[in-house]
């Protein structure tokens, strides 16, 4: 059995990441996981902590921990029953833990607690885990009703003496539990006087929800007060009740009687948890916000006062690479963003959470929608397929407006220089990873040797997006980050490239032929091929002087093998096939595909020998298990996509070779300089970066092409490149501005001399 893992724990420490409280994050040390499971309705993990003992998440948000859940559960549960007269009958929602029961349990009037929750298996896990706090679940006091609280707060009005509601936080299905509908619930099954307590989230985070809580409690019930406990491992440190009566003019703050047995909770600490810092007070009583203003909001106030015009950008495209983009270019209030996509429900998606930016619906194949929204902006990104921006660019010519995007130029790109010349725009292009970051560092590197006097006799870069090695555990050993379609389609480009000064022309087919082991460090075992046409680069990065110039890819050992196995057995042919129909098993497609006499696994198997050659057995062994792997010997029926082996080959790769949720990605670049100096000795050159994705956060490709297209976007924004014309980043002009600043976000390589 594999040791247990888990997405919230890297490198022995558990980190609750989450959109609720961007920019912090509770860490723990863990000692070991204890228990990992998905229940009907979310993820539960318990670990054992160095040293706040046994831990209690939920989707990844602690609920409780040995050490500091008395605080959360003592005060819940005795700020509504020590101040009301005579509590009888208690209802908790929620609390499947049993710390909020084992609290009510401590008042000597209560006859009955109903214990409510959704999920079991909080209940069950806690039992064995966390058994300090649900031993009293067995108690005769106490029933437990697994099933939703909606549904038995609504079959059971007027009933309640005091009712706890301990929540998790307002996302997903628990969102409803801080609605108005819910309060109403809760009014109805109380009885007359009773109280209600519920968790109403943290003052440094989240005083618009707890303004909003306040207001509407109001409107149901006599009184409403919110008070506040303090508590380590909850975000920020405290985390806050509403606590309501039906009762007209009873003080809340005020108990009536003393509780026993606790270890945060006493009568002066009830009193002062209704006392509120002067920065809550403003704001929920007087709706005045007095925190510091500093970051994004102070720049965004010096923007407004300074009338400072506002520049709108239109972002094209909503796919992996878009959103560190996006979030760069808002970093400056004075931009407002566009998303643009064919589907409004990915462009809103893309554009939620960012502040100054929108959502909009836009086919660009609607030329007369696109020429509007293009002219209503001051910048376009385009960060959709390359075929579309001609398209993009001519619009922007007819608006002047300004482009920026990742891919390579095309010849009929370049065409458009005059024109976009006289319409005095910028077009600055090939601005991601690759293309993009490995011009800057080429040409950097190039300068500082031919300014020495120095000659680059060979270069060579290479650069790969690939899982991270823990991660690369398939036959491929590869993921797809992007499209399937792309990434296969890509292998079958030809190249080529100079070595020794002589050209040298790869057709598609035969590319996976050419990669050769490529040593970058021996923590890696990768292979390189030659990508596209490297050859016009000794020009365009001005180095005449060079005997090789090569441009290729990175993919783990065995790759390449893998893939020309593929091509031989006809999987990457695009051509639709009439035979491809439903109702056939993969295979008797592989029959079809390779032409075998009968779909019997031993018949294809000894075919595929026969197509592939390979050079020996234990390489046979391998790739067929690769491609047993796929399904491609399988019974089981297959979904023609498109009609053709290529995308029916993609949908299920699609499936198989997805990242998974807590995997990363990497991405590898190096740039290789063989560098001759006025003296005659030489010298060998690196500039590499090594950067892995989060599994929490952006990926190493999104970041990689993201940000330097968004530091392009701002640059040109700022006026810092003003000559109109189809641009790329082969000077030093253009690279020096965006190298600075991408280092600055941690994205530079690191440069040695071997």
């Amino acid at each position: 059995m594999p040791p247990l893992a888990h997405p919230s724990i890297q490198d022995g420490w558990f980190r609750e990441i989450s959109s609720q409280w961007p920019g912090q994050a509770m860490t723990l040390k863990v000692n070991k996981i204890l228990h990992i499971e998905k229940s009907l309705y979310q993820d539960v993990l318990v670990f054992e902590s160095e040293t706040y003992g046994n831990v209690l998440a939920l989707d990844g948000v602690i609920q409780c921990t040995e050490r500091d859940e008395f605080s959360y559960q003592e005060m819940i549960a005795h700020l509504p029953l020590a101040s009301h007269p005579n509590p009888k009958k208690v209802l908790v929602i929620g609390g499947g833990d049993g710390g909020v029961v084992r609290e009510v349990l401590k008042h000597d009037t209560v006859e009955e607690v109903v214990l409510c929750d959704i999920d079991e298996a909080v209940i069950r896990v806690s039992k064995r885990y966390l058994p300090h706090m649900s031993a009293l679940l067995d108690s005769p006091r106490v029933k437990v009703f697994v099933g939703d609280g909606f549904k038995f707060l609504a079959e059971n009005e007027a009933t309640y003496d005091v009712i706890i509601t301990d929540s998790s936080d307002p996302v997903g299905p628990a969102e409803a539990l801080f609605q108005k509908p819910y309060f109403k619930l809760l009014h109805d099954a109380l009885t007359p006087g009773g109280h209600i307590s519920t968790q109403a989230e943290s003052q440094w985070l989240h005083i618009p929800l707890i303004a909003n809580l306040l207001e509407l409690t109001r409107e149901l019930f006599a009184v409403s007060q919110y008070a506040f406990t303090t508590i380590p491992t909850y975000p920020s440190g405290q985390i806050g009740f509403m606590v309501c009566s039906k009762e007209q003019g009873r003080d809340l703050s005020v108990p009536a009687r003393k509780v026993s047995n606790t270890r945060y909770y006493n009568e002066n600490v009830h009193r002062a948890a209704f006392v509120l810092p002067q920065f809550v007070q403003s704001f929920l009583e007087d709706g005045k916000d007095i925190l510091p203003v500093f970051g994004r909001a102070a720049a965004a106030a010096k923007v407004a006062a300074e009338g400072k015009k506002v520049r709108k950008v239109l972002l094209l495209g909503s796919g992996f690479v878009a959103r560190p983009c996006a979030e760069y270019v808002v970093r400056d209030p004075s931009n407002e963003l566009t998303i643009a996509c064919r589907t409004l429900q990915s462009a809103q998606a893309l554009a939620e959470g960012l502040p100054n930016a929108q959502g909009i619906s836009l086919d660009v194949n609607n030329t007369s929608d696109l020429e509007a929204q293009v002219a209503a902006h001051d910048l376009v990104i385009s960060l959709i397929p390359y075929t579309y921006h001609v398209t993009v660019i001519k619009a922007a010519i007819k608006a002047k407006v300004h482009v920026v995007t990742t891919s390579y130029v095309s010849p009929a790109m370049r065409e458009l220089d005059d024109e976009a010349k006289r319409a005095g725009i910028i077009v600055m292009n090939e601005i991601g990873l690759d293309p993009g970051i490995d011009h800057l560092y080429a040409i950097k590197t190039i300068d500082e040797v031919h300014a020495k006097g120095g000659k680059i006799k060979q270069f060579l870069s290479y650069c790969g997006g690939l899982p991270a090695p823990e991660c690369s555990g398939n036959p491929l050993g590869y993921k797809f980050s992007w499209s399937s379609r792309g990434v296969l389609l890509a292998l079958l480009n030809s190249a080529s490239y100079l070595s020794e000064s002589k050209q040298l022309d790869i057709s598609g087919n035969e590319l996976m032929g050419y990669a050769k082991p490529y040593f970058i460090s021996p923590a890696f075992a990768f292979v390189a091929y030659p990508n596209r046409n490297s050859v016009p680069f000794r020009e365009w990065y001005n180095i005449p002087e060079a005997e090789t110039v090569v441009r290729g890819t990175l993919r783990y050992q065995g790759f390449p093998e893998f893939i020309k196995a593929l091509v031989e057995l006809g999987w990457l042919d695009a051509s639709e096939k009439d035979w491809l129909k439903e109702g056939l098993t993969w295979a008797q497609v592989m029959q079809q595909a390779i032409g075998a006499n009968d779909a019997a696994e031993n018949t294809l198997v000894a075919h595929v020998k026969s197509v592939c050659k390979f050079p020996n057995d234990a390489e046979a062994s391998r790739i067929i298990s690769g491609l047993r792997w796929i399904g491609l010997f399988s019974s089981e029926i297959v979904k023609p996509r498109a009609g053709n082996l290529l995308d029916t080959l993609c949908a299920q790769l699609e499936t198989l070779m997805k990242y998974e949720q807590g995997e990363r990605d990497l991405v590898m670049l190096q740039h290789k300089f063989v560098v001759e100096w006025a003296d005659g000795s030489e010298q060998t050159l690196t500039s590499t970066l090594e950067q892995y994705g989060s599994p929490s956060g952006h990926s190493a490709m999104a970041l990689t092409v993201g940000v330097p297209c968004g530091i392009a976007t701002q640059l040109v924004l700022d006026g810092v490149f003003k000559t109109p014309g189809v641009h790329v980043p082969y000077t030093k002009e253009i690279c020096d501005p965006i190298r600075e600043l991408l280092e600055s976000e941690g994205l530079g390589l690191v440069e040695r001399v071997l």
